[in-house]
């Protein structure tokens, strides 16, 4: 089977998070030289696939099979891969069946390695990925088998394929204040206290503020209101309690720590209540690594084009592996369709995946 057959294959699963609809037990026969652990939870999947060649570094390549609904609006069934004038179309095409398809390939076809090569596959990315990567690290965490370095097959290229690989990822900070006042007749304002007006005093100081100044790689963490509500849609009450949520995406330079004081700053002797939860932690995987150095110069041999080093974008199964101190980055095909009706990619992309993730594997092996 070639790439693109076995890529054609996997978009023909209906794989909607959280069900792998039998993609995973196709994916394990068919690398069936493989060790195999299964860890499956609440309705997820997890498989992880690897094998011993030497005694030197562990590699895994990781991802996701599952896929979000495909949603109204498809000129073609999202399920049957449509195929025309290069450009194959289904859910899941770009994120991220693509990225899979050519890391099973490649690790199809390796014949040595001076190390483990693994493959890391979840059910469960799109969702609230609470039992997918994260159920299989801590497993390989307590048989002391977490890879060395991973590279996560996510869509990350801008305009052209091979201009951009994923070093880090922002965290994301999500953030709920409730702001107390007390209710009243509009037209006795002087009787209560209308928690809007005590609020958007501070708006200025605090909407769409920079929390640092960013670096050469992280774009500088943004208080981001995204919603602000009260009262109850009449004209002569005054409210007595406001809602505001907010996200920061944050570099490696604030914290939620940081983000709490920022808050009290402003709301300091006000009768308020914050709630604050961090979904994800930001992490950088230095440039010098040897899997961005390895994967660098595949992209260089394979586009002709060096790859920018980005942190930009939203969060990935990426930030789980990081968290278990393994050096990892991203690379994929273009991102510009993923979620969307007619979500496509093209051959070419796809073939030139595989052949940097096979390149990555040999200069991986010389370097080792």
């Amino acid at each position: 089977m070639e790439v693109i057959d076995l890529f054609i294959k996997l978009l023909s699963y209906e794989s909607v998070t959280p069900d792998d609809a039998g993609s995973l037990d196709f994916i394990q026969d068919y690398l069936n030289g493989y060790e195999v652990i299964w860890k499956n939870e609440a309705g997820v999947k997890n498989l992880f696939l690897y094998k011993r060649f030497g005694e030197g570094s562990h590699l895994c390549f990781a991802g996701h099979v599952d896929v979000v609904p495909p949603g109204e609006g498809w000129e073609s069934n999202p399920f049957v891969p449509l195929v025309h004038d290069g450009v194959i179309t289904a859910r899941g095409a770009q994120d991220m069946k693509s990225g899979v398809a050519a890391f099973v390939q490649a690790l199809k076809e390796v014949e040595s390695f001076d190390g483990t090569l693994s493959i890391l596959l979840t059910s469960d990315e799109e969702g609230d990925a609470e039992y997918g990567t994260k159920i299989m690290l801590k497993h390989l965490k307590s048989i002391n088998f977490l890879p060395d370095f991973a590279i996560v097959a996510e869509p990350t290229c801008d305009k052209v394929f091979g201009d951009a690989i994923k070093i880090g990822r922002r965290g994301s900070i999500n953030g709920m204040i409730e702001k107390y006042g007390r209710q009243g007749h509009a037209a006795y304002p002087e009787k209560s206290t209308n928690p809007i007006h005590k609020v958007a005093q501070i708006l200025p100081e605090i909407a769409g503020v920079n929390l640092d100044e960013g670096d050469d790689y992280f774009s500088p963490s943004q208080f981001v209101i995204t919603d602000i509500r009260a009262g109850m849609e009449v004209t002569n009450v005054t409210p007595g309690k406001l809602k505001m949520m907010f996200n920061v995406r944050n570099s490696t330079k604030t914290s939620k720590e940081d983000v709490e004081k920022f808050v009290h700053r402003y709301f300091n002797g006000m009768n308020y209540e914050l709630n604050l939860n961090q979904s994800s932690k930001p992490f950088l995987t230095d440039v010098d690594t040897l899997v961005v150095e390895c994967l660098d110069r595949a992209i260089e041999s394979i586009c002709g084009i060096t790859p920018q080093h980005s942190t930009a974008g939203g969060t990935s199964d990426a930030r789980f592996l990081a968290e278990y101190g393994v050096k990892t980055v991203e690379f994929g095909v273009i991102n510009d369709t993923i979620h969307a009706p007619n979500e496509q990619t093209t051959i070419d992309e796809v073939e030139k995946l595989y052949q940097v993730f096979k390149q990555t594997i040999i200069n991986f092996k010389d370097e080792v």
